[in-house]
């Protein structure tokens, strides 16, 4: 467990909070891998009926933590927890909110892809700048975000990485809630409550019958076989020079 990930639990509800606000919560491996084993552990704890998924501070996540990303692309060592997360959001049974404001960059889009109800502050602003930084889609939002909004809306979004704002969201079927920034836990904690006094066994089967996990999961292998060659290549290894030298990239030179 680390310290960026704070778990709780109370009346039936898990709550996981990205607590990294310093860094706008930008997620290490270190945290999926401890996002990854609390929503593991949930799958056969009869006492978790829901999980509430939020960020603490002023984002929700800046997205994956580039640094490290930088030094895969530079040869370094994978990040094993990453994979284990998206197999948890895939094979994840109970119902899942969560609660976002300000930014939702990358994974913090795709993952509420995975999310059954999803509430987001009035000045949210999701973004999938997956193609900016030379990389493919992840999460199995290849397949899910076109199912939800289209292709051409999802095609912008990943690869012009044109932002979404929270009203677009929600006229989009992105989010069930636009609130104001004070109202957003409230309204997620207590769309989290409800669904934990709600018959468990009938919620688990409906999402059973709204997704195939297998699916899902079969989608995510596919996309990370491509993530991650798509970290060696000449393109990523400019993008993220670029990012880290604050110039644009000049991906021209690459055929």
């Amino acid at each position: 467990m680390t310290d960026h990930i704070v778990v709780g639990a109370a009346d039936g509800v898990l709550t996981l909070v990205m607590n990294r606000p310093d860094k706008k919560n930008a997620l290490t491996d270190a945290m999926y891998g401890a996002l990854a084993d609390a929503i593991g552990q949930a799958q056969d704890d009869a006492a978790t009926r829901t999980i509430l998924l939020r960020g603490e501070g002023d984002m929700f996540t800046a997205g994956n933590d580039v640094g490290e990303f930088a030094q895969v692309a530079a040869g370094g060592p994978p990040r094993p927890h990453v994979g284990r997360f998206l197999k948890a959001l895939a094979g994840n049974a109970k119902p899942l909110v969560a609660a976002a404001q300000g930014r939702a960059v990358g994974i913090g889009t795709t993952m509420l892809l995975h999310c059954d109800l999803v509430v987001l502050a009035e000045e949210t602003v999701l973004t999938t700048p997956f193609v900016n930084l030379a990389l493919v889609p992840e999460a199995a939002s290849s397949l899910l975000l076109p199912a939800r909004i289209g292709h051409a809306r999802a095609f912008a979004m990943f690869a012009l990485g044109e932002p979404v704002s929270a009203e677009e969201a929600l006229a989009w079927g992105l989010a069930n809630r636009v609130v104001p920034a004070a109202d957003l836990l409230p309204t997620a904690a207590a769309f989290a409550a409800r669904l934990a006094r709600q018959p468990m066994g009938a919620v688990v089967a409906t999402k059973r019958l709204m997704r195939d996990a297998a699916i899902v999961a079969a989608r995510m292998d596919a996309e990370n076989m491509l993530f991650g060659a798509r970290l060696q290549t000449d393109e990523a290894r400019e993008a993220f020079t670029a990012f880290a030298e604050r110039r644009a990239p000049d991906f021209g030179r690459f055929g």
